[in-house]
Parts: C-alpha cells; sequence; structure tokens
C-alpha cells in the first residue's frame, strides 16, 4: 500500500500536469505590442457599451434611433423575393440553434483534446457563455416584444426581442476565433482577413434576422456591441495571461518568441 510521502509527488505532478494543461500559455512581444492589444481591447469594451446603453436607453423610451426600425422593415419588406428568402433563411438556420451551438461545441472539445494548452478553447467557451447568458438576462429584463407574427417568414417566435440571441452567439464564436487562432500567428494579413470574414458573418447573420422578420433593426446592432465588448474583454485577459514583454530581444523563460514584432503560436 502507497505511504503518504508516496501519495505526495503523484498529487503535486497531476496538479502541476493540469496547470501546464490549462493554464500555461505564453507569449513573448514588444513592449509597444502589449499597450497596443490594451489599447484595442479598451476600445472594444468602451466604444459598443457607449453605443449600447444608447441603444437600450432608446429602446426603452421609444426614442429616436429605434424609430427606424420599421422603415428597416418596410423597406426589406418591399425587396423580398423567393431567392433572398431561401438565402437568409439557410444563414438564419446556419448560425442559429442547434446547428451553429453544435458546430461551436466540437470546435472547442475538438481544440481542447488536440491542442497543448486548452487555454484558448477555454476562453473561447467562457466568452461565449458570457456573451448568451448577458444576452439572456438582458432580454428578459427589457422585455421588448418582436416585430409582427405576420411578418415572420418561417413560422412565428414569441421570445423577448432584444437583444438578437442569434446574432450575439454567432457573432462572438466568430469573432474570438478569429481573435484565439490568428493572434499567434504572425501573420497581420491572415489575421485582418479573419476578421473580415467574421465581421462578414455577424453582418449576414444580422441581416437574415432582420430580413426574415424575426428582429428590428435595433436588436441587431445591439447585439454586435454585446459581441464587441466580449471581444474587447478576452483580449485584455488574454494579454494580461499570456503576454510577457521582451524589451531586450531575449525571450521568456517557456514562453514562445516571437518574430517581427507580433505573436506566434505556443505548440497549439
Amino acid at each position: 500500500m502507497p505511504g503518504a510521502d508516496d501519495v505526495k509527488p503523484s498529487t503535486a505532478g497531476a496538479l502541476r500536469d493540469l496547470h501546464e494543461r490549462f493554464m500555461v500559455e505564453e507569449r513573448v512581444v514588444a513592449s509597444p505590442v502589449r499597450r497596443r492589444l490594451y489599447l484595442i481591447a479598451m476600445l472594444l469594451v468602451v466604444v459598443p457599451l457607449v453605443a449600447f446603453v444608447a441603444i437600450l436607453i432608446d429602446v426603452l423610451r421609444g426614442g429616436e434611433l429605434s424609430s427606424i426600425d420599421a422603415p428597416v422593415q418596410a423597406w426589406l419588406n418591399s425587396v423580398q423575393s423567393d431567392f433572398l428568402t431561401a438565402t437568409m433563411t439557410g444563414l438564419s438556420v446556419a448560425f442559429g440553434p442547434p446547428v451553429f451551438p453544435i458546430v461551436a461545441l466540437v470546435l472547442v472539445l475538438g481544440w481542447v483534446f488536440t491542442a497543448r494548452h486548452a487555454w484558448r478553447p477555454l476562453l473561447l467557451a467562457g466568452g461565449t457563455l458570457v456573451a448568451i447568458v448577458g444576452v439572456r438576462l438582458i432580454a428578459e429584463l427589457v422585455d421588448r416584444a418582436r416585430p409582427p407574427v405576420r411578418g415572420m417568414l418561417i413560422g412565428p417566435e414569441l421570445s423577448e426581442s432584444f437583444p438578437s440571441g442569434h446574432v450575439v452567439g454567432a457573432a462572438t464564436i466568430m469573432l474570438l476565433t478569429a481573435y484565439l487562432v490568428f493572434s499567434r500567428r504572425g501573420n497581420p494579413r491572415a489575421a485582418v482577413a479573419a476578421f473580415v470574414v467574421a465581421s462578414l458573418g455577424l453582418v449576414a447573420t444580422a441581416a437574415s434576422r432582420v430580413y426574415l422578420g424575426y428582429h428590428w433593426a435595433t436588436d441587431a446592432v445591439g447585439a454586435a456591441c454585446v459581441a464587441l465588448i466580449v471581444l474587447g474583454l478576452v483580449i485584455a485577459i488574454d494579454t494580461h495571461r499570456t503576454v510577457r514583454v521582451t524589451d531586450a530581444g531575449s525571450p521568456a523563460p517557456g514562453a514562445a518568441p516571437v518574430s517581427g514584432g507580433s505573436s506566434t503560436a505556443a505548440n497549439g
């Protein structure tokens, strides 16, 4: 039977393995790069937050911003066609439950089990969960009615309208994936391309929900603001946890060095 002296090293080793698996992921950047990451994170939190609060207050009071909703809905109704309706339906189904959450779950689980460090996939899962739960709570509190049921093109939905859960879920996953993957590649062009694709996905999801009659335009804009806020928070948390600064050009022990002033992947 193993003694206490045998158990303690085994436990310590297991805890060390868990720590290295889930927490240890570092990258080395020059000091200006880290400052730029924090600045981007701050802007992504502050600017969308101000916009979201403005939209929220306007929605609650029925002010000028929300007055665009009816004209936008009327214009979309005027341009409806079989092709557009089929396209928007496909986008709504692809980026909504249950399809997109299942794809996201498979992505996170696959990333967790194949990556050397599970920090980034867990950050992706945590950020997405915070966004979805936060939006659900806001929707319950605001309790905004959806557009008329007669205008919903693929069946009625009667849950709260502001902000759009479809848009928040899809946009958060796409934006966070773009950041968490391409922030380590050391290829600015690839990072820009990834964020362009994620942004187009956000716009497509928002457009599909408004076109199909399930949300007002301000629901979609508010949801996009929430996704950007979460992206900013994730960038700040990730930078604080993983970024190490070198001013002398010598990498910190155990951290992945960077080339050309950008961070590279630390083996997964």
